[in-house]
């Protein structure tokens, strides 16, 4: 019998390339040049893009003709489910940073969700939405998101969670910026720890721990 996975590989910063079991390739938040990890060469079929920073919405150099995904709401896009919920990317309701999109969706049997530049704890109107959520794409860095603390708080926020992957992290090829290396998260989350090893890690249903566990990819 086939065994259905979900592929997920992380590009560094809010950059993942999601890639269904029908080989539908869904690309995060893509980054522009002045960004210094290695930007995908696969051609994508979905972009998202969770708000209008420059580190996050360049979709133009995004192979491929794909459909970009922006704002709230359903979307059903090559037969995956995404929906747009409203955030925002500060503490102060937008007055700093702006809006931000959570983006959920599902594929494979698989309910996954991606946080954006989440600037703040989910609060009821964000909560319901994300009841489900199985896998969690989370900043975990601070400074232009939410920092370990307030990310140990949205985990335990989502009652069906499995995965929990951190991203939006200092790494040694954005080491100047304000942000938190992945540690000082793992540091204050009392949750197994898998270090996956990789960029790239595939998901099946069947697979998902039976409690919540955080997976560590590094970047490609």
């Amino acid at each position: 019998m086939e065994v259905i996975a979900l592929r997920i590989k992380w590009f560094g910063h809010a950059c993942f390339l999601i890639t269904t079991a029908e080989g539908i390739k869904i690309l995060t938040d893509p980054f522009d040049e002045s960004v210094p990890y290695p930007f995908p060469e696969e051609e994508a079929d979905v972009v998202t893009v969770s708000h209008e920073h420059f580190d996050h919405n360049a979709v133009g150099r995004v192979k491929g003709t794909p459909e970009v995904v922006r704002g709230l709401g359903e979307h059903t896009v090559k037969g995956v489910s995404i929906w747009g919920i409203p955030s925002f990317h500060d503490q102060k309701g937008g007055r700093e940073r702006g809006r931000n999109t959570i983006f959920r969706l599902r594929a494979d049997g698989i309910t996954l969700a991606h946080l954006g530049d989440l600037g703040h704890t989910l609060n009821a109107e964000q909560q319901k939405p994300l009841e489900g959520v199985e896998v969690v794409l989370i900043p975990v860095g601070g400074h232009y998101t939410i920092g370990p603390q307030e990310a140990v708080e949205v985990i335990r926020m989502l009652p069906a969670l499995k995965i929990a992957i951190p991203m939006h992290v200092k790494t040694e090829l954005i080491k100047d910026w304000p942000i938190a290396p992945v540690e000082e998260f793992l540091s204050q989350v009392d949750l197994p720890v898998q270090r996956v090893g990789g960029a790239e890690v595939e998901i099946t249903r069947e697979g998902l721990p039976r409690e919540k566990e955080v997976w560590v990819l590094s970047h490609a």
